[in-house]
């Protein structure tokens, strides 16, 4: 297919994969406002200048991938070397623009059953949605080292593709593990209360800087602050949810998982839709 114009909304924590050897779902909007995925991406591989960041629009020659992924909204980029950064939608205005493409183009579904049943029907795998009450932000202690089976694997594949050219595959450092599972606990509007874990790279880069900035002892404490006395409980807040390749594949009772958040200011603005 031709090149595309997307303005990136979602980028997911990295995950480590034997092909790619790092991987992030990225996810965003086309200028009609609809959803577009670009996986997978070894986004960590990307030259520097086409690193992009959430709300920039990039260009990029893209393909569709519907055999290897049957998700509607999901395509790959064909060639990484034709991604490129132009602009960017700023929060001026209480994040007028923003709004007015991922709110005033797509539907913000309040019913996770709606859109469960949606996502079984392979009708979608991206959607905003909009929690009725967020009850709290959970942090779960995990596994905080990668497998090490599995890291292996990935320097053995990273040596044969010799995508290192003249460096050792071991210089490279995975991003690292998080030790802990974030998720929001909340109401959905017909009062069931769900739990969705979040995937955003947002959250993972916060609880590392708390680390750094503040000790492990308070990273955690830093990070619920952010995500529930700051956005839950002073923001208009929306979730990007997106399913899994797994689980929407397998048609798991749940597929989806919170890969984004979207947290305007309340808007003192006149409605734009």
């Amino acid at each position: 297919m031709a090149k595309e114009k997307i303005l990136i909304a979602v980028k997911t924590y990295p995950t480590i994969s034997e092909k790619y050897a790092e991987l992030t779902c990225t996810a965003g909007f086309r200028e009609d406002g609809s959803w577009i995925r670009l996986y997978p991406v070894p986004f960590r591989f990307l030259e520097q200048e086409k690193r992009y960041k959430k709300y920039q629009w990039i260009e990029a020659d893209l393909a569709a991938r519907r055999k290897q992924d049957p998700r509607p909204e999901s395509y790959r980029v064909s060639d990484i070397d034709t991604i490129k950064i132009l602009g960017e939608i700023g929060t001026a205005r209480d994040w007028e623009d923003r709004r007015k493409l991922i709110l005033g183009n797509n539907k913000v579904y309040t019913n996770l059953k709606e859109l469960i049943g949606l996502a079984h029907q392979n009708k979608l795998s991206l959607a905003v949605y909009k929690p009725t009450e967020i009850i709290e932000f959970v942090a779960e202690a995990v596994d905080p080292e990668w497998p090490k089976e599995k890291i292996d694997k990935v320097f053995e594949h990273l040596r044969q593709e010799n995508l290192f050219q003249d460096k050792d595959a071991e210089d490279f450092k995975f991003m690292p593990k998080l030790p802990y599972k974030f998720s929001y606990r909340f109401k959905d509007q017909d009062g069931t209360v769900r739990k969705l874990m979040i995937e955003d790279w947002e959250v993972g880069q916060l609880y590392l800087n708390s680390v750094k900035h503040y000790g492990a002892d308070k990273a955690v404490a830093k990070v619920r602050e952010m995500y529930f006395d700051n956005f839950a409980n002073t923001k208009d807040l929306y979730f990007f949810l997106g399913t899994t390749y797994v689980h929407h594949v397998r048609k798991a009772k749940n597929p989806f998982v919170i890969i984004g958040a979207f947290y305007p200011p309340y808007s003192k603005q006149p409605s734009l839709f």
